[in-house]
């Protein structure tokens, strides 16, 4: 592509928003996946008779795959083209969402979620490549703005519809609904996206790849093993991080030395992007891993259903609606030191009510802590990628895009197993119930009968208990989350170092073309 044949108008015109209209379905059904099944974690428990932390693994089993084909799309997607290649994630996906369908077990769902999650790892960073070469890159933070609105789609009604579908059907449906989607976005990919024109411009490190990927994948299955395990002393722990961490150093020692590496460590020279990336990385450990917990609040403590969890967790999407567009035009003119300082102090103010939870808050003020979150999240994490990426080199682009979703979805998996340890290790201190076991022989203590009965009410007509014994598991389950979110609330407050530390100069962007003439590629939308 040459630079004449990108528009060089800031409108977006009519050809670029039918090409966004493709990224906008895949974008969608990826990012709807992930918060649909936040709230179905609950529901999984029960049905498969499996406790919070096997089942936590639906989601971690997906982040997993992420991390694992991340590293393969760049090189990949000059090897085969995007449009083949991203219509090959989109039917990875479909195919995925259907068979989830069809689990009998926990094992078979995690299975199947591995499946979903290589074709939703591709989606994201194809997608924007071809946005970007449809539209240009000079035009990105006019495309955020744009593409935004629509991806919100996801986080808003991915909780309400995840909810409506299991109260009024089954759990089933939360993956059968990606099925008509898929379909239409293939036959609309087909159509709507420019013929590729593959060519191969680097060699593909398959050493760097032996030992990155499975080096993310094996220290991650270590880390998401602690919940479960409750200790870094079991081997399950210990030995996959272990020798994954091993590989992950033998990776980054190698990676200094072939000239196309699988992933590009020396562009950590580069303050900004490493700065922006430090900040992510802090971020998201705290904000994802917290996140996933909201939802299981409403529904383990609260005792609402999932649908009315999901109309609760609905103001967070609707503040980052109203933020993510102006963040979007404002990342080209003023610079994000100035304005992301501002954002996180907007999350800190929503985040501390969470706090400070307990069995009887009021919904207007976590409604009220949600939207105000939801504002500082639309104001934080694209203009801190933008920014990063766009003080590199054009060819460089696609290899910074790659570092900074590798860290997000490393960060957002540790964040995830952290928040599941403190919270299981918290629970698991509440007081057994005398004379009462599980089906496996564990004793029944006060908070787990008083979380199973908030949605099983008929088990306390099966065991009668004394009601006082009821609230003081609640308001131990209550004071346990509470516990859990001081947790991720201080490392919101560390985030504060690294982001004092951005940019409050206007930074120039690169020209579109590179003096050896090579195509900007373009940033990746984090989900």
């Amino acid at each position: 592509m040459t630079q004449q044949s990108v528009a060089t108008s800031d409108k977006l015109d009519a050809a670029v928003l039918k090409v966004a209209g493709v990224v906008v379905l895949g974008a969608i059904m990826s990012i709807l996946d992930v918060t649909v099944v936040s709230v179905a974690i609950p529901t999984f428990q029960n049905e498969f008779d499996a406790s919070y932390a096997r089942v936590a693994w639906t989601m971690t089993a997906y982040t997993l795959a992420l991390a694992t084909v991340i590293p393969l799309s760049g090189w990949a997607a000059d090897r085969f083209g995007t449009k083949r290649l991203y219509m090959v994630a989109l039917a990875l996906f479909t195919i995925g969402s259907g068979l989830c369908a069809t689990a009998d077990t926990i094992g078979e769902l995690i299975g199947y979620r591995v499946l979903q999650g290589l074709g939703g790892g591709m989606l994201m960073p194809l997608g924007m490549t071809i946005m970007t070469r449809a539209a240009g890159p000079h035009r990105i933070g006019r495309l955020m703005a744009v593409l935004g609105i629509p991806m919100l789609l996801g986080p808003i009604g991915g909780p309400i519809l995840g909810g409506w579908l299991i109260d009024t059907a089954s759990w089933h449906w939360i993956f059968l609904i990606n099925l008509p989607i898929g379909v239409v976005a293939l036959v609309y990919a087909q159509l709507a996206l420019p013929k590729d024109a593959p060519e191969p411009s680097e060699s593909f490190d398959f050493v760097g790849m032996l030992m990155l990927s499975p080096g993310l994948a094996l220290f991650l299955y270590g880390v998401s093993s602690l919940p479960e395990a409750g200790t870094f002393a079991e081997a399950k722990v210990w030995g996959p991080m272990l020798v994954g961490a091993a590989l992950v150093v033998a990776f980054v020692l190698y990676s200094f030395k072939p000239r196309h590496p699988l992933l590009d460590l020396r562009l950590f020279s580069n303050r900004n992007l490493t700065i922006a990336s430090v900040t992510l990385f802090v971020f998201i450990i705290a904000f994802m891993g917290a996140g996933l917990l909201f939802p299981s609040y409403f529904l383990q403590v609260r005792g609402e259903t999932t649908l009315t969890a999901g109309l609760l967790m609905a103001p967070q999407g609707i503040g980052a609606m109203l933020t993510m567009p102006i963040a979007g035009m404002l990342a080209d003119r003023v610079p994000i030191g100035r304005t992301v300082p501002f954002a996180l102090a907007l999350i800190v103010a929503g985040f501390f009510s969470f706090t400070q939870v307990d069995p009887q808050t009021s919904y207007w003020l976590l409604g009220g802590s949600l939207f105000v979150m939801g504002l500082g999240m639309g104001g934080t994490m694209m203009p801190i990628m933008t920014s990063a990426l766009r003080t590199l080199q054009a060819h460089d682009v696609a290899r910074g895009s790659t570092l900074v979703n590798i860290l997000q979805q490393i960060g957002g998996s540790i964040g995830a197993a952290v928040m599941s340890v403190i919270l299981t290790n918290e629970l698991n201190g509440s007081r057994p119930i005398p004379g009462l076991t599980d089906p496996s022989g564990k004793p029944v203590t006060e908070a787990g009968l008083a979380i199973a009965s908030q949605q099983q009410p008929e088990l306390l007509q099966q065991m009668p208990v004394d009601p006082s014994i009821i609230e003081r598991g609640l308001d131990f389950a209550a004071t346990s989350f509470a516990t859990t979110f001081w947790v991720a609330f201080a490392l919101v407050l560390l985030t504060f170092v690294p982001a004092a530390l951005l940019p409050r100069r206007r930074q120039l962007a690169q020209p579109l073309d590179d003096q050896q003439g090579e195509q900007v590629k373009a940033p990746v939308v984090i989900h």
